[in-house]
């Protein structure tokens, strides 16, 4: 029997920090050091994006 999912350990998205203003990634330590001027959003990894 075959499971349809990705129900696998492998994790399909890895946190990035984003500044609100300019659009850059920076670390996620520093974006949670700085919560008014920054983002920390979810990425998709490479090959598990919106298929």
């Amino acid at each position: 029997m075959s499971k349809k999912g990705s129900n696998s350990k492998e994790p399909e998205t890895s946190l990035k920090g984003r500044d609100a203003k300019t659009g850059q990634f920076i670390p996620v330590e520093d974006a949670r050091k700085r919560p008014s001027t920054t983002v920390v959003e979810r990425v998709p990894l490479p090959g598990k994006g919106r298929k």
